[in-house]
């Protein structure tokens, strides 16, 4: 398990290094890694770390579903938008592992989008054998 004190109301964040931190731990060396974030209103994806497709991405989501928009689950606490945005992109993925490493390409990083924060978020890392 993996735990973010997340600052912003929306934010990006590099995890690759608590989950290869997570992996080294493990008895396993090779499988296929699940991160799973236990939240409706983030969300896990691969991309680059660059500052510029990280805001990029968090500009289209604000476009896809922007807030205000006179959801029906805004009237429970204004938070429509934040679950929309994380259901675009998932909460999951798999990853293949390699000798304790996950295998990712040159720029891919592991991503952590907090889409209603700032909050305490958790996120479940399981490896599964080959």
């Amino acid at each position: 398990m993996i735990e973010i004190n997340t600052a912003k109301r929306v934010e990006v964040i590099d995890i690759t290094l608590p989950i290869e931190k997570a992996l080294e731990k493990n008895d396993r060396e090779d499988g296929l890694c699940l991160v799973f974030s236990l939240h409706t209103t983030t969300a896990v994806i691969i991309n680059e770390a660059e500052s510029g497709v990280m805001q990029d991405i968090t500009n289209l989501l604000s476009e896809l579903a922007p807030a205000g928009k006179g959801y029906l689950h805004d009237r429970t606490d204004g938070n429509a938008h934040a679950h929309l945005q994380a259901a675009l992109l998932g909460n999951s993925l798999v990853i293949p592992v390699k000798a304790k490493k996950p295998v990712l390409g040159t720029w891919q990083r592991i991503l952590f989008l907090e889409l209603d924060g700032p909050r305490r978020r958790r996120i479940e890392v399981e490896m599964i054998s080959a």
